[in-house]
């Protein structure tokens, strides 16, 4: 009787040794089983600073966000321009002004990361300009702190065109030991030119994510994530709807759209990225009659909104038709994983008709 117990004690004692060291590798498993999570959901907060270069005025822009004028600068010039349109932005004001020459800026910075956003918008040189030329007439080169940013920029070439919104974006920026940023500007012939700084609070190793919805006005989602106002965008328009969207619980999100044959050059570090397209159909009825309307003795001649979405010239999504996906007034997302900015560090996402016009209602860029 007694070896029994002491055999059914041995056994108790073996499953529950045999049943630790079984559950020390399910863990480990179920770690890299689990998604991975999207750095930041929110922005980082903090001071931001926003200078319109050259300029001498404050302005607010579509965004709510105030830009001081000139500041924390040595040297160049200040040039205004009488151009009215810059393609690629909602805020042509920004770069009506800029800073020319060679010259620098040395801008007190609390410790820490940030986000460094510089603006251009080539507004002398190209063929409609006052200055001619084109490609090449203004090079130029950015350091900060000393660290090379920028070496012979052409902004021209980069935008694709005069008259165009450029930016470009640096994370793991941060102040020198003095306490200051300092950005040096030097171009051939003394060429450089600026039309604007932001530093915004960043995050290490990464931008912050980048939201548009495509409407003239900032937007709270119900997850509380702030969505910029349209931005980066080159035709289409945009328009809005009465419908409510159905299944969601957000439907004022999918209040506005941007459509047509338009693209988005959102400017990102170097990196893969995830990228979140949101879409709905509204009335499509009404729309298709508007757009396509009966014939005599043939019926009604209705065709289905068809389109594609590329970006930096490779298909992401393929003639897509969100009536056949997920019907009327009904959101339909699509995430696309793993996508590289081009060699000018823009993700390039080009929304293309196939039958009647392409939609979007936002877009959201996340780090990977």
């Amino acid at each position: 009787m007694g070896s029994a117990v002491i055999l059914m004690c041995g056994l108790v004692a073996a499953a529950f040794w045999i049943g630790k060291k079984q559950k020390k590798p399910a863990a480990t498993i179920s770690s890299y089983m689990q998604p991975v999570p999207e750095p930041t959901v929110g922005l980082p907060v903090g001071d931001e600073i926003h200078i319109l270069a050259g300029a001498t005025r404050k302005y607010v822009d579509h965004a709510g966000k105030l830009w001081d004028p000139d500041t924390y600068f040595s040297g160049g010039t200040a040039v205004q321009s009488s151009i009215q349109h810059i393609s690629r932005t909602q805020d042509p004001i920004i770069y009506r002004s800029s800073r020319q020459g060679d010259f620098s800026y040395n801008i007190p910075l609390k410790p820490g990361p940030y986000e460094l956003r510089l603006h251009f918008a080539e507004t002398q040189y190209g063929p409609e300009n006052s200055g001619g030329g084109g490609e090449g007439s203004r090079t130029m080169s950015v350091t900060a702190n000393g660290e090379t940013l920028l070496q012979d920029f052409d902004v021209l070439a980069d935008a694709g065109g005069e008259r165009t919104a450029e930016i470009k974006v640096f994370h793991d920026v941060s102040p020198s030991r003095d306490g200051q940023l300092h950005l040096n500007f030097s171009g051939r012939n003394g060429s450089a030119m600026l039309s604007a700084i932001e530093i915004l609070p960043g995050v290490h190793g990464q931008i912050r994510p980048v939201r548009i919805v495509a409407r003239d006005v900032p937007y709270y989602s119900n997850d509380s994530r702030w969505w910029s106002p349209d931005a980066y965008f080159k035709g289409g328009q945009i328009s809005s709807s009465q419908e409510s969207a159905q299944e969601t619980d957000d439907p004022e999100f999918y209040e506005t759209e941007r459509w047509g044959h338009f693209s988005y050059a959102i400017p990102v570090a170097p990196g893969k990225y995830t990228v979140t397209l949101y879409f709905i159909e509204h009335h499509a009825a009404d729309t298709l009659d508007r757009v396509a309307p009966p014939q005599a003795n043939s019926g009604p001649a209705l065709q289905d909104r068809v389109f594609n979405v590329f970006c930096n010239g490779k298909t992401i999504v393929s003639k897509l038709n969100i009536v056949d996906e997920v019907g009327e007034n009904r959101p339909l997302v699509r995430k696309i994983k793993g996508l590289e900015p081009n060699a000018q560090g823009k993700l390039l996402l080009e929304f293309v008709p196939v039958t009647r016009y392409a939609t979007v209602s936002a877009i959201e860029v996340v780090p990977e």
